[in-house]
């Protein structure tokens, strides 16, 4: 079965009210961009509570289910056969062709739903319904009719053309990228950041990110996993920039220090410093995390406070603070994250962590050890800050 469009679906976008065209448009956008590097022509565009993606000539169209899987905003993608109105017998022909074309002669029971929106087709709604329902039954003998719960709900829409499509497939869900604001990721080379990216995003969230680099500690190729865990949140985020912060010299220079069970939060709490200030440079309302409660020692309820502490001017978002490890790691797999982020190349959260880190932390006492720090910490931040690569992903 060949077809020629998708019938698009949504839910939340639907309760906007007077700003529900604010997040159509979004959503035509995030579309659009999706579908932009897949084979074919494709026409995306709104009616009154619908969304359209119509194509010209060939197209990939696992290609083109594929991208729009990933757009947040979307539940349902419909893919449709697009008729033209040849009278009501040539209607039923097209109508049985497509079932056993897209449903084969299987076992299944089926519903007929006919929408007539033209006044001035021939044939009204419930008898579209009960003929076309007829003629398939006729055709297909395992097939049989249950209005309550079928298997098959065949939708026949007459409008200016007439559209038939029996074919559900789940979307993404959430809010269109773009409508939320914009925020900056901390984004670590492990499972969990990508996946906060993602959960983020799914609310409408853009996509600023930053990775802390430890050179010669960590290698280039360390690097490259993280750019590649990027560029695979990007696929439902959209465009991604990546800031690169060398945090070699600002790691050795708390290790010599500092105490060394508080290493993990005082290194913490100067990457959240640093990721702040980027943030408001690049315009983000809030800073995201992969942070889960209890998950290792910097993520009890007192690791946590402490490093909220530094952070004075932008919210800190935690998507994932409730889940726990499985919930993550299965997030980390569907959306094809998982295999790049258990590759063996550690970042520096791995690298510089005590035999036995503090898990309940006094804020005062913190305080007092980056007194430790004074004399040169500040023009350390303001190089690693300044010097730093930014990527476009």
């Amino acid at each position: 079965m060949r077809f020629t469009a998708f019938l698009i679906k949504y839910a939340e976008i639907a309760i906007k009210g007077k700003n529900r065209p604010i997040f159509e448009d979004a959503l035509v956008k995030q579309i659009r961009r999706a579908l932009k590097n897949v084979d074919g022509s494709f026409h995306v565009y709104k009616t009154q509570g619908r969304m359209h993606v119509d194509t010209e000539g060939e197209f990939d169209y696992d290609g083109a289910v594929a991208a729009l899987r990933k757009v947040f905003g979307i539940t349902t993608i419909c893919p449709v056969l697009v008729l033209s109105d040849e009278g009501f017998d040539a209607l039923k022909e097209n109508v049985v062709d497509y079932m056993i074309g897209t449903h084969g002669d299987g076992e299944h029971s089926f519903k007929v739903n006919a929408r007539r929106a033209r006044k001035n087709f021939p044939v009204e709604s419930m008898e579209i319904n009960a003929r076309v329902g007829e003629a398939i039954l006729s055709a297909m003998p395992g097939m049989h009719v249950d209005v309550r719960e079928p298997e098959i709900m065949l939708h026949i829409e007459i409008r200016e053309k007439i559209y038939v499509y029996s074919i559900s497939i789940p979307g993404a869900g959430g809010m269109p990228v773009g409508t939320g604001g914009k925020a900056m990721l901390l984004l670590s080379g492990g499972i969990d950041s990508p996946v906060a990216g993602y959960r983020i995003a799914k609310r409408g969230v853009m996509l600023n990110a930053v990775y802390f680099h430890a050179p010669p500690y960590t290698s280039e190729r360390a690097r490259q996993k993280v750019e590649d865990l990027a560029r695979i949140v990007s696929e439902y985020a959209g465009e991604i920039w990546l800031h690169v912060v060398n945090f070699t010299e600002i790691q050795k220079y708390i290790y010599e220090k500092c105490p060394h069970d508080e290493l993990t939060i005082i290194m913490r709490r100067y990457m959240m410093r640093i990721a702040e200030r980027i943030a408001l440079e690049t315009d983000c309302l809030g800073l995201v995390t992969g942070e889960s409660i209890g998950q290792v020692a910097s993520q009890t309820m007192q690791s946590l406070v402490a490093t909220n502490e530094v952070c004075t001017t932008l919210p800190v978002f935690r998507p994932l603070i409730a889940f726990d490890k499985q919930e993550i790691v299965e997030t980390s797999k569907a959306i094809g994250s998982y295999e790049t982020s258990i590759l063996p190349f550690e970042d520096c959260c791995t690298i510089w962590v005590a035999k036995h880190p503090v898990t309940k932390p006094s804020v005062k006492v913190i305080r007092r050890h980056e007194e430790n720090l004074r004399e040169k910490i500040d023009e350390m931040v303001e190089r690693a800050v300044t010097e730093r690569d930014v990527v476009k992903i």
